[in-house]
């Protein structure tokens, strides 16, 4: 059974730091794309930055500079460096994994982010 579990989210003033977290199972990690996406509410689900299997990042103009995706291989896990937050940054975060070629999509439940001071 593939899960994939989202830590680090919490409550940080403008100007702050946080470090989101996704951690796979029953799945060959390695193989998969990771993408982090969010959603604040009222809204529609925003891509916000994906790495692929070889460690090649990419990133929404909204994050760029600010933000820092990146994977660990050896413990299944995904990580969104998050610096320089926003209050628009607000939403919940949500990371999906999906292996080139194949149809099947994984999602993590989410985890909230507030920006507020």
């Amino acid at each position: 059974q593939v899960q994939l579990v989202e830590s680090g989210g919490g409550l940080v003033q403008p100007g702050g730091s946080l470090r989101l977290s996704c951690t796979a199972s029953g799945l060959i990690y390695r193989l998969y794309v990771v993408a982090w996406y969010r959603q604040a509410p009222g809204k529609e689900r925003e891509w916000v930055a994906g790495i692929t299997s070889g460690g090649v990042p990419n990133y929404a103009d909204s994050v760029k500079g600010r933000f820092t995706i990146s994977r660990g291989n050896a413990k299944n896990t995904a990580y969104l460096q998050m610096n320089s937050l926003k209050p628009k940054d607000s939403a919940v975060y949500y990371c999906k994994m999906q292996r080139p070629g194949f149809t099947s999509v994984w999602w993590g439940q989410g985890t909230q982010v507030t920006v507020s001071s």
